[in-house]
């Protein structure tokens, strides 16, 4: 476990305004990943309902079609200032792919069945294809509509689900959490098959464009430790390695309090360690040391949304002054949709190295 908190990349003033005259969002996003000097810190926040509103859309429409979807992150990249595009809509991507039935609802995230919510038996699912799987491939699309126009100048990202969340959404929360405690071996089953669907779908969209590949895996916060490092995250270190070996950066996203996880996470290898406002950034960095580049933790709602913009600026000032580097920032998970823009312009206003 390291305690080193990177040291800060001066730059001078003159050398600050060059790189700022050339370096674009792709150009600073990737160079904070590669410890180089920034003219300042990439904005990576996660805007789904919020995205879709703010271009008079709604849920329904920004989740089902990728043509909302990209041109809602697309109109708020520009608007507010980030320097990643993003894929992420909601959690059931893959389970449609295995055969879930799909709700859409204009102001929440699509409601989904749970395939394996009533048997156990892996043969009564569908066989997921990321280009013949209807909202698999919606994804896949997004990301060749912004490779199409933006590669190179923003930071362009796709999503998979992790080993544990998507167990969870094709068997249902409750009955996943009693399979990691009473069928360890079906348990571990279900998820080896989650992670060979995440690495052919992460491979679909890494062709098409994505320079990063999000994986969420929310339900892992809520199981112990051991459960954990025994059973889940020898499953995501696989997911994580195959995609790093296809040239992508991996971004995790874990809801929650991932306190009690972090000893594992910081043998994971990820690039970017999302992390929720209930965490201690600094216990954050002493258990991943500088080798993970941190992306947060406001709070979405009591600090992003019910915030003011001195109160944001302020707080992000102090959490890099806590963390270092590597740094970018982010809220502790998505932007709610009843955000006040002034709020999210402050919280994606350029901020530099000498906080």
């Amino acid at each position: 476990m390291s305690t080193a908190v990177a040291p800060r990349i001066q730059i001078d003033a003159h050398a600050q305004k060059s790189t700022m005259a050339t370096m674009n969002a792709y150009e600073r996003y990737m160079a904070v990943l590669d410890r180089k000097p920034v003219d300042f810190l990439p904005r990576i926040p996660i805007l789904m309902q919020f995205a879709a509103e703010h271009i008079g859309s709604d849920y329904a429409a920004f989740a089902s079609d990728y043509r909302v979807l990209t041109r809602a992150n697309e109109v708020c990249a520009a608007e507010f200032g980030m320097d990643q595009l993003s894929c992420i809509s909601d959690p059931y991507r893959e389970t449609q792919g295995f055969g879930s039935q799909i709700k859409y609802v204009p102001d929440g995230p699509p409601h989904s069945t749970h395939p394996l919510s009533g048997t156990k038996d892996l043969s009564t699912l569908h066989k997921p294809d990321p280009l013949k799987s209807e909202r698999m491939l919606d994804r896949v699309n997004a990301v060749r509509t912004y490779a199409a126009k933006h590669r190179g100048k923003y930071s362009i990202m796709g999503w998979v689900e992790g080993p544990a969340a998507e167990a969870a959404d094709l068997r249902d929360v409750m009955n996943f959490l009693i399979d990691l405690m009473d069928d360890e071996s079906f348990a571990c089953e279900l998820m080896d098959l989650c992670v060979a669907v995440a690495i052919d779908f992460a491979r679909a969209q890494i062709e098409a464009g994505a320079d990063t590949i999000g994986v969420g895996d929310a339900i892992a916060s809520q199981v112990s430790p051991d459960v954990y490092e025994s059973l889940i995250q020898p499953r995501e270190k696989r997911l994580i390695a195959a995609i790093q070996k296809m040239g992508a950066k991996v971004r995790l996203h874990i809801c929650g309090n991932i306190t009690h996880l972090l000893p594992g996470i910081a043998d994971l290898g990820v690039d970017i360690l999302d992390v929720d406002h209930m965490v201690s950034m600094k216990t954050a960095r002493d258990n991943v040391g500088t080798r993970v580049a941190l992306a947060g933790n406001i709070d979405p709602a009591n600090g992003v949304m019910k915030g003011t913009p001195a109160s944001i600026r302020q707080k992000m000032r102090e959490t890099y002054a806590e963390v270092g580097n590597p740094f970018l920032i982010n809220a502790g998970c998505e932007i709610p949709s009843r955000t006040p823009g002034e709020n999210l312009k402050a919280l994606c206003e350029p901020m530099n190295f000498r906080p």
